[in-house]
This record gives structure tokens, C-alpha cells and sequence, in this order.
């Protein structure tokens, strides 16, 4: 996969080289990944790429032209079918099921905007796509496409040790991962639940969905409440309110 971030600050971009995932991808050349600096695309002395808004307020807005130009300039070295996509407060909040779907493409261009953002006509003619990991707000963009380039590539092929650990992320299926355990068994007054030491995998599988079930229902209620539940996943989360409703009445009694 080729990913370009176009960025005012492409030094930001080495963290992902330094280590981690994503480090090992480019690596291993499952990634080929590189920073475009719009300020290579000026053409005064100043090297400009903002100027004040259009009637008037605060702050400076990032200039059409060379934000254009370096999109140009990226698609030119991405696949036809590669996307544009510009990190934006205002854009649609990013999740797991579009990590999903940007893994799949051939390459992705990130845009990372700067100051109060960015000239719209850059939204009209050079981006297919804006996207928000927060409700709130950031200095610039390099931060948020660094959460999208460490999602999506992490699902890759071949770029974790064990393909099974992206299918058993929280969210994948639209719940919370269930807990986990490593040595050693006891840890002063807690222990490693007792299934998982008993070797039974279907009594294992079970439990770890009921605990995803019960851990998404108390943590992210809206998860729960926009999926349908199957009858097993139903008995399994019922059976879990109630022994939560059973060991809370114990502690306050």
C-alpha cells in the first residue's frame, strides 16, 4: 500500500519510522510511505501557503493553490483507485469499519490541514473524503492521520505477528475485546479466571463473548444499542447483567 500525508510539517510524520507497526511495514516494504510539503508548490519568495479569510475573523486559512498542487502531485505517484482524504473537525468520525475499508485501497492520501483550515475549494475539487477522529480539536492534522495510517495498516496483510490479533480487536465485530490475562496465575489477591486455565475452548470462546457483550454494555451502552444481537449473544449478555446486578447488590449490602 502507498500512503502519502500532505503536511506543513513533515518532520512530525518520522514518529511513525521510529518504531511499532508501522515502522516494520515500511521495513518490510508492505508500505511505501512519504510526506509532501505544500510549500513546495509556491511560487513567491516567502515560499506562502496561508492567507486572512475572505470576510474577515481571526487566524489565516491554508491558500487552494499549492494544497492542490501537492495532491496533484501525489496522485500522480499513487494508483488510479488510490483516495484523498483531508483530516478535518468537521469531517465524518472515523472507526474501525472505515479502517477497514481504507486497508483495502491501493493507496491513500492524507491531507493534514493547518491554521482555521483549509480554502473549501480545496474540499471541492481535490478530496474524495474527510474524516474526524474526535470531537474536539487539534493543532493540526498530522496527529489524526497518524491514528488513520497506524489503523489501517495494521491491518494489512502479513503486517502483525499473528493475522488473528486485527480480528479480535475491540470494535471489529461493533463490540468491546474482552480482558486478558498472562502470567503469573495469581497476582496477590487476583486470579486468572478459572476457564481460562481449564483448556475447554469452547467454554473459553463462550466466555470471552460474554465478556466483550458485558464489557461493551457497561462502557459503551450506544455500541450495544445499535446492534442486534443474536439469541446466544442475548442469553450471554442477560446472563452477565445479572450476575454484574447480583455482585454490585453484594458490595453495597
Amino acid at each position: 500500500m502507498q500512503i502519502t500525508c500532505i503536511t506543513l510539517f513533515p518532520d512530525m510524520l518520522d514518529a511513525l519510522k521510529a518504531g511499532g507497526v508501522v515502522s516494520r511495514a515500511i521495513e518490510r516494504g508492505t508500505v511505501h510511505f512519504h510526506a509532501i510539503n505544500p510549500r513546495e508548490y509556491t511560487h513567491d519568495v516567502h515560499r506562502t501557503v496561508d492567507d486572512r479569510p475572505y470576510g474577515g475573523g481571526p487566524g489565516m486559512v491554508m491558500k487552494a493553490e499549492p494544497m492542490l498542487a501537492a495532491i496533484d502531485a501525489a496522485k500522480a505517484q499513487h494508483a488510479p483507485d488510490s483516495r484523498v482524504v483531508v483530516m478535518s473537525p468537521q469531517g465524518a468520525p472515523f472507526d474501525q469499519a472505515k479502517a477497514a475499508e481504507l486497508a483495502r485501497l491501493p493507496g491513500l492520501i492524507l491531507v493534514a490541514g493547518r491554521y482555521e483550515g483549509i480554502d473549501e475549494r480545496v474540499m471541492d475539487a481535490g478530496v474524495d473524503d474527510e474524516l474526524s477522529i474526535g470531537d474536539y480539536v487539534l493543532s493540526g492534522g498530522e496527529l489524526a492521520a497518524m491514528v488513520v495510517i497506524d489503523s489501517v495498516v495494521r491491518l494489512l496483510p502479513d503486517v502483525l505477528g499473528d493475522a488473528r490479533s486485527a480480528q479480535y480487536d475491540s470494535f471489529v465485530d461493533g463490540l468491546l475485546d474482552h480482558p486478558h490475562y498472562t502470567r503469573p496465575e495469581q497476582l496477590g489477591e487476583h486470579n486468572v479466571p478459572s476457564v481460562l486455565l481449564g483448556g475447554d475452548h469452547k467454554q473459553i470462546e463462550r466466555w470471552r463473548l460474554q465478556q466483550s457483550l458485558g464489557r461493551t454494555w457497561l462502557r459503551r451502552p450506544d455500541l450495544i444499542a445499535r446492534r442486534t444481537l443474536s439469541d446466544e449473544e442475548q442469553t450471554l449478555l442477560d446472563e452477565f447483567i445479572a450476575q454484574h446486578e447480583h455482585d454490585t447488590k453484594r458490595v453495597h449490602d
